[in-house]
């Protein structure tokens, strides 16, 4: 077991890289006997955290506070502020009177703490299974499998550390292509022939996403025509008031954790406004503002299509038909649209097909989803002598925050305490 790392990651985007800080630190206050050894695997050919979305002036949603170790070390050199002495904006960033940064800054800083780290990321590397180790009938460890750069590398770990990130979700039969885009990918395909070309777009969905980009495209592209088509009346807004914001502070897990699932469902009823198919109530004056402004005028660009479906999409040669049913007066008209972009959302990460036979070691709960301890480490039987943990995906378990950035520095020290505890208990066995 000497060749064995204590964690192997796969992903390395916010969630694994506040992994890799806590356990620096960690190691940096452990004795050498107590010292982790963390790998990390990452299918990107460099570090980046949604890039297609990095739209100019869009602005974080959480507080800068919200970072990668503040909550868990204020004093961590890995903070947000620490970031800023070091480009020399602190000073302005004080001065600026704000606690969210631009979307392209926090970026910046994502990088900024991910260049530390780079010997211990393999980038370029997709994990395809994870194969458990077997000595008589305990499970020892688990060998992760992965295709890179070098072919087919195997890697030994105590613990597998899942944090993939969410994935990009499309409506059933609606199929990607070069003008038919998720919201996730729009900077990367707007630079594209066909982006370049467009005069006419189509936005699908009703959250920040489809907000952000329906603004973005009628501010950036000149003279273009905008069509958000969206099932709701209106945009609605997100609740970020303070008490409402208490669903993302680390107190809410545990209460959430061990609350019964009848209170969990009404928890997730109750402030799904505080994430889901909402948005700042800034951007919806502002959009407001613009379709207002383009009717007096007499030179509407911003179309607005609400309580209204796709019910069909056709692609053409050299455009998009969209079949909109209007909900209310139950009527079908068409939209043609150079480029569709649907900005319907992500689905939580999918750690099963990742775990390949490892799956089978985890314990699943009645809703079919793993069984997940409060460390966040899946629950395996007895004779599993090794950890598998989730950085994500654990919503039915842990509530709102499971995907998002509020509780992910505390969640990163969290798991690092609890493989260091069960790294502590083997060598007292052993010993």
């Amino acid at each position: 077991m000497d060749d064995t790392d204590d964690i192997v990651a796969v992903g390395f985007g916010p969630a694994n890289l506040a992994l890799a800080i806590a356990v620096h630190e960690h190691n940096a206050a452990a004795a050498p006997g107590r010292r982790l050894r963390a790998a990390f695997l990452e299918r990107q050919p460099r570090f980046g955290w949604h890039r297609g979305m990095l739209l100019a002036d869009a602005t974080m949603q959480i507080s800068f506070l919200k970072d990668l170790a503040t909550l868990r070390n204020p004093a961590s050199r890995f903070t947000f502020l620490t970031y800023l002495h070091q480009r020399s904006r602190l000073v302005d960033f004080i001065n600026h009177k704000t606690l969210f940064p631009t979307r392209l800054e926090f970026h910046d800083y994502l990088e900024w703490a991910a260049a530390e780290f780079t010997g211990q990321v393999a980038y370029g590397t997709t994990v395809t299974g994870v194969r458990p180790v077997v000595d008589g009938e305990r499970v020892v460890a688990l060998d992760v499998v992965a295709d890179g750069p070098a072919g087919e590398t195997v890697r030994r770990a105590r613990n597998v550390v899942i944090g993939t990130g969410i994935e990009p979700v499309l409506p059933p039969g609606v199929t990607r292509s070069a003008r038919v885009w998720h919201s996730s990918e729009l900077l990367g395909n707007l630079a594209g022939p066909e982006g370049r070309a467009a005069a006419r777009f189509a936005v699908i969905g009703a959250g920040q996403s489809s907000a952000e980009v329906t603004a973005y495209l009628h501010q950036q592209v000149p003279d273009a025509q905008v069509h958000a088509v969206f099932s709701r009346f209106g945009y609605s807004p997100a609740d970020d008031t303070p008490f409402a914001n208490g669903v993302f502070d680390p107190a809410a897990v545990d209460e959430f954790f061990v609350a019964p699932e009848s209170v969990k469902e009404k928890f997730r009823y109750y402030h799904g406004n505080t994430n889901y198919s909402v948005v700042d109530i800034e951007l919806i004056e502002d959009l407001y503002r613009r379709v207002y402004r383009e009717r007096v005028a007499g030179r509407p660009r911003l179309h607005l299509h609400h309580l209204s479906q796709v019910a069909r999409v056709d692609e053409r040669d050299r455009s998009v038909v969209l079949q909109v049913r209007a909900m209310a007066e139950e009527t079908v008209h068409e939209l043609e649209a150079d480029v569709v972009v649907y900005a319907t959302g992500y689905r939580p990460m999918q750690p099963g097909a990742v775990l390949g036979e490892a799956a089978e070691l985890c314990k699943r709960a009645g809703s079919g989803q793993f069984r997940i301890e409060r460390d966040y480490r899946i629950t395996t039987g007895d004779n599993v002598h090794c950890g598998i943990y989730l950085q994500g995906g654990t919503e039915h378990s842990h509530g709102l925050s499971s995907s998002l950035l509020s509780t992910s520095a505390v969640r990163a020290g969290e798991i690092v305490d609890s493989v260091a505890a069960g790294r502590k208990e083997r060598a007292g066995v052993r010993s």
